[in-house]
């Protein structure tokens, strides 16, 4: 096999490398729900919906969503002292969350929809950040407030 084959090879695989780990990380799962966060914020400001943003509070120092609840997985997951006023206060609403990446949301997403919330994974902040739509710093007050 020349050098130019082998090349020519690699730089094949790499391609079809890199085109499958892509399409996989865009796939969700078949019961889960993806909204863009122009969506997201359209739900909100219709009131049918609230954002919650679901990283850990060390994560939003950078900033998060203006009007987003800030409620970590973590604790989700555990004590659920910082969600349970919002759940209460959110029946009959729509739950969109994201956190960095979209992972943790889609967690999230999955543990309240099985206690009967109806939710969407927002996906991440960036995303959020990247349509252009409003952020705060974290001790500021939200838009939900």
């Amino acid at each position: 096999m020349t050098p130019v084959t082998k090349l020519l090879l690699l730089i094949i695989g790499l391609f079809l490398f890199f085109t499958v780990r892509s399409m996989r990380a865009q796939t969700t799962k078949p019961d889960e729900i993806r909204i863009a966060p122009a969506e997201a914020a359209t739900r909100v400001k219709a009131g049918t919906a609230i954002l919650i943003d679901v990283r850990e509070p060390k994560e939003w120092t950078p900033g998060v969503a203006a009007p987003a609840y800030l409620l970590p997985l973590s604790d989700l997951r555990g004590a659920r002292k910082k969600w349970a006023h919002v759940l209460e206060d959110a029946k009959g609403k729509e739950l969109l969350l994201y956190c960095r990446s979209g992972n943790r949301s889609g967690q999230a997403a999955a543990i309240l929809a099985k206690q009967g919330f109806k939710t969407a994974n927002v996906g991440g902040f960036n995303e959020w950040q990247a349509a252009k739509l409003p952020t705060r710093k974290p001790d500021e007050p939200a838009g939900n407030e």
